[in-house]
């Protein structure tokens, strides 16, 4: 049976995995929203516009926004059905683009509710990296000793717990 700490990287995995999938197409396509692509397309272009610096590199406010999406696409697809390693290097590049989003939400000045699930999002990403990178905690194994026939276990377990007396 799985222990619980792979079934919650799992469930978070495959969730994180999705929800970045379905909101990277919304960035680049209107077949699932028009309504939310218009919305995203006039969000990147305020993006653009508070920072000047990205007119100067020649970034658009279509090649961010379209660039956001393909790596919001790749990495959740990523988290989704790749195994191993790369989830977490996909964990770890969404939650420097969700850092990011935060960021420019915060330049042009956008109200708590326009940003939430990113803040919402970035914390789970955060929780499921914080987990998949703890190592996996194993039970010790019981050693037994066998001595003239009789098997006993060990002395340092077969030692009370400190605190408590053992009563034969």
């Amino acid at each position: 049976m799985a222990s619980p700490r792979t079934i919650t990287i799992v469930a978070l995995s495959v969730a994180l995995g999705l929800f970045f999938v379905f909101m990277g197409t919304i960035k680049l396509t209107p077949r699932l929203s028009r309504d939310a692509y218009n919305e995203m397309k006039r969000a990147y272009k305020s993006y653009v516009r508070a920072l000047p610096m990205l007119k100067k590199m020649g970034v658009s406010s279509i090649l961010l926004r379209k660039s956001i999406g393909a790596l919001e696409v790749a990495c959740g697809i990523v988290m989704t059905v790749v195994p191993g390693r790369p989830k977490d290097v996909a964990n770890f590049l969404l939650l420097l683009l969700v850092l990011a989003v935060l960021f420019f939400h915060q330049l042009v000045g956008d109200p708590l509710k326009r940003y939430a699930h990113a803040l919402v999002f970035g914390i789970l990403l955060t929780c499921r990296l914080l987990i998949a990178r703890q190592p996996e905690e194993q039970l010790p194994e019981k050693r037994i000793l066998s001595v003239n026939g009789d098997e006993q276990p060990l002395i340092h377990e077969a030692a009370p717990e400190k605190g408590k007396m053992k009563v034969s």
